[in-house]
């Protein structure tokens, strides 16, 4: 069973890497995102998708 405190740190290791990944999306370069085909507006959702998948 996990303690508490490993859900916690879990919980946070995630979010860490969620707002690293938001970051890095809304932050690219305009050219990149274009060839990637993504919209850096749309950074929360495909951070949110790409760290937690579908069921976020």
């Amino acid at each position: 069973m996990i303690s508490v405190y490993e859900m916690l740190r879990n919980s946070a290791r995630t979010y860490a890497l969620y707002r690293k990944t938001r970051a890095e999306i809304a932050n690219m370069p305009l050219n990149v995102a274009r060839d990637l085909d993504i919209y850096p507006g749309d950074a929360d959702r495909i951070a949110r998708k790409a760290v937690y998948g579908d069921a976020a």
